[in-house]
């Protein structure tokens, strides 16, 4: 969808999620260390222990190496933390794709742009080498997002063509790509699409897959098999407008979940803009009435918090809880578009113009 943001509990000894936790004090401020600025708008992030990387508007793309050393250099930004491994920008045939999904595997990175035509590139990191590993050119496609559940399989998402969303899937490593025929996928309704506006339409833990749609109707689709088959539930976040709905999704575990949105049009609607599960995405509900800054586009858990602690920030700033999505607080009034977790104090953000660190502080 064109979205342009400006104005079960399950008792089981083994899960590790299910350790107790140690009582945290709550964050209270997060600091910010921009380490990329140029003229891209960056909605796709992604980090690991060794680097970060983003793709964004223009066919600008980057691959940043985290160094042990840290400082400042004359403009501001941390350049001697994050070497610079490799950045460019993909021109195809005179024209510069807008990313706005990207995926992570061990040796591999990939980027997929949204709309026609829909290119999506391979990108080593032994060698650099960058190639076109699928094309989609039909009218009225649009890409959202994409994640991997392993090193050989993963999966893409997007705006509906025909009656069914737009859902391609490798199965070896990322070589090739299949759409998926809509035979195999649940029917879509009238006004129903995704917004691609921080690449968190879709989540997978082992072998669960969810993806969450919005506009006129926003559900959750669920597969128990890596995309093979699908059932749809339908939740109780505002919809019923083209720009209504849920627009980003995390699980903490396979049973404890949450979508959060609203309507970026109306950011200040904090009303029925959060529900959460805890059935693996069965049954939602909506929390945080009138407790909540609003619209949001990426919400996260923080990694290590037991499901408590989650993290959601968009243009209208960046919003914490503690207690499980049930009640929120302003912690920054800067504006970004998305956001990862390195571990449970440090994430990497996308927004207009720039590539950031944040240190959330206790």
């Amino acid at each position: 969808m064109r979205y342009i943001p400006f104005i079960f509990i399950f008792l089981c000894c083994s899960c590790a999620e299910k350790k107790t936790a140690t009582p945290q004090k709550p964050f209270t401020h997060v600091d910010i260390d921009i380490i990329h600025q140029d003229s891209t708008s960056i909605r796709a992030v992604s980090v690991s222990e060794k680097e970060v990387l983003f793709a964004g508007s223009n066919g600008v793309y980057g691959n940043f190496e985290i160094n042990a050393k840290e400082g400042i250099s004359d403009d501001g930004v941390y350049n001697s933390y994050f070497k610079v491994k490799n950045t460019g920008a993909i021109d195809f045939l005179d024209k510069k794709p807008a990313f706005r999904s990207i995926a992570n595997t061990t040796d591999s990175f990939f980027m997929l742009s949204i709309e026609a035509p829909a290119l999506l590139y391979h990108y080593s990191k032994k060698t650099n080498e960058i190639k076109l590993v699928y094309i989609e050119d039909v009218e009225g496609i649009f890409y959202d997002a994409m994640t991997f559940w392993n090193d050989q399989e993963g999966i893409a998402m997007g705006d509906p063509i025909g009656d069914c969303l737009s859902i391609i899937i490798t199965r070896n490593g990322g070589d090739t790509w299949e759409k998926k025929a809509c035979t195999h996928l649940p029917k879509i309704t009238q006004g129903e699409a995704a917004f691609a506006a921080s690449d968190t339409n879709i989540k997978t833990i082992g072998s669960h897959t969810w993806i969450v749609t919005g506009g006129i109707k926003s559900r959750v689709l669920y597969s128990p098999d890596k995309g093979n088959t699908w059932t749809v539930h339908t939740t109780p976040i505002v919809q019923g407008e083209e720009t209504t709905g849920a627009y980003s999704m995390d699980f903490y575990n396979e049973y404890q979940g949450i979508i959060y949105g609203g309507d970026y049009t109306k950011p200040d609607l904090a009303v029925n803009n959060i529900a959460i599960t805890s059935d693996g995405g069965k049954t939602w509900n909506t929390t945080s009435a009138n407790g909540n800054q609003g619209y949001k586009s990426c919400v996260q858990y923080v990694p290590n918090s037991n499901g408590k602690e989650l993290i959601a920030l968009g243009f209208t700033g960046i919003s914490y809880s503690q207690d499980g999505g049930d009640h929120w607080d302003e912690i920054s009034s800067e504006s970004f578009l998305s956001f990862r977790f390195l571990n449970d104090s440090i994430a990497y953000a996308g927004g207009r113009n720039k590539l950031a660190r944040l240190r959330f502080r206790r």
